[in-house]
């Protein structure tokens, strides 16, 4: 499914907002969508509406998958600093294109990241960095051989990976039976993925199923096991009986 002969051919893109992203010719995708802009989406698709609902505790643990250009995890620190949050983050993230990582010292990213050149740079040379707020972790390889083996539990999920079409092994069925094991009873799970079948996918592992209109972007997906206030609850038996073609993705269909 994957080609290493192309994973190193990247071509550096302008997005809406200004910032820049990646195009994948091994995906055919980029890393972030050019219409809604790579910093602009990261925080209003994932950073914001997680931190909605997680940002008074005293540690918060997140999941990014993948880490990829890191604006996720990047986002996730500039937030909690212009917020003047106290709280303690530890994120967690597979990656398995260890050159993207190596790569990231130079990329040209948006100024609202500079305070954290040094993190960048210290996070492409050894995959992990930790201060007296901050620690962050990237686990080179396959998200579906590292989760099995992560023992923490996660307030947040990012899920984040290229697309069910281009990359389902990341969004079945049986991958969310591994994301529903690691997260805790109120974690919150965020996605740009609108698709039923991934919908589906985490509602058959007993999250519900929430979208989020953030400002300035399409509507995207939150998940929890938990009813959340104020976002709109999608009722997945009631699309499940107006769509009886409506199915998850299943590793069996790709491996």
């Amino acid at each position: 499914m994957y080609n290493r002969t192309l994973r190193e051919q990247k071509i550096v893109i302008a997005t809406e907002d200004g910032t820049s992203t990646l195009f994948s010719e091994e995906f055919g995708e980029s890393y972030h969508s050019t219409y809604d802009g790579a910093l602009h989406e990261t925080l209003e698709k994932h950073v914001k509406p997680a931190f909605l609902f997680q940002a008074g505790k005293k540690k918060i643990t997140i999941l990014d998958i993948c880490f990829g250009l890191g604006y996720n995890t990047l986002a996730t620190l500039y937030y909690v600093r212009e917020q003047k949050l106290s709280s303690k983050i530890h994120i967690i993230s597979p990656e398995f294109d260890a050159s993207l990582i190596t790569s990231l010292a130079t990329f040209e990213y948006p100024k609202e990241f500079e305070p954290f050149r040094d993190i960048i740079v210290e996070l492409s040379h050894n995959h992990f960095y930790e201060d007296e707020q901050f620690k962050i972790e990237i686990l080179l390889g396959d998200a579906r051989e590292s989760l099995p083996k992560i023992e923490e539990k996660f307030d947040i999920i990012y899920q984040d990976a290229f697309s069910p079409h281009k990359n389902p092994l990341l969004w079945t069925t049986e991958y969310f039976k591994d994301i529903r094991a690691v997260s805790k009873e109120d974690t919150i799970l965020t996605t740009y993925s609108t698709a039923i079948a991934v919908r589906m996918g985490l509602y058959e592992n007993g999250f519900k199923i929430f979208v989020v209109y953030g400002e300035g972007v399409r509507y995207s997906t939150v998940a929890s096991s938990l009813m959340l206030p104020h976002i709109k609850y999608i009722d997945m038996e009631l699309k499940k009986s107006r769509n009886s073609e409506a199915k998850s993705l299943c590793d069996g269909d790709y491996l």
